[in-house]
């Protein structure tokens, strides 16, 4: 009876172990999961030179809401500037300005695209600034929200 319950022991505490170790695994995955969702990927290379931007400009409404604008140039019309995402960090807000595919059916005059972004709720974000891969385009500051009174 006793080899019988040292075996047994044995038995519980090998597979104990092997939970363990599957556990560990699985924590280890989605750590690196996690990881790889908290930090976006943002393009490395930009396609546009500083001469190709132009007009860039922040404002906020009543609300908080503040919208971004500028103009970015590219001389092949299948493709159009746009403005990615904001990712905002405290009180400040990025966007880059990107080469995308154009969806219309025609160019912008003189392959100069109006780019226009919108962060709601933004009223704790005092700067904006714009990248175009790892770049800096322009830092703009967002003027304060009026109070109404």
């Amino acid at each position: 009876m006793n080899a019988r319950a040292l075996l047994l022991a044995g038995a519980v505490a090998v597979l104990a172990g092997c939970n363990q170790g599957s556990e560990t695994a699985a924590n280890q995955v989605n750590a690196a999961a996690n990881a790889a969702a908290a930090k976006p990927k943002h393009p490395t290379y930009c396609f546009f030179k500083d001469s190709d931007t132009k007009g860039w400009a922040s404002s906020r409404d009543a609300a908080g809401n503040i919208s971004v604008k500028g103009k970015g140039h590219l001389d092949d019309d299948r493709y159009a500037a746009e403005l990615s995402q904001p990712e905002i960090s405290g009180t400040s807000a990025t966007l880059w300005l990107t080469m995308g595919p154009n969806t219309g059916a025609y160019g912008a005059p003189d392959n100069w695209w109006d780019v226009k972004a919108s962060i709601p709720n933004g009223s704790a974000i005092d700067s904006v600034t714009i990248m175009c891969g790892t770049k800096t385009v322009v830092q703009l500051k967002v003027p304060p929200a009026k109070i109404k009174g």
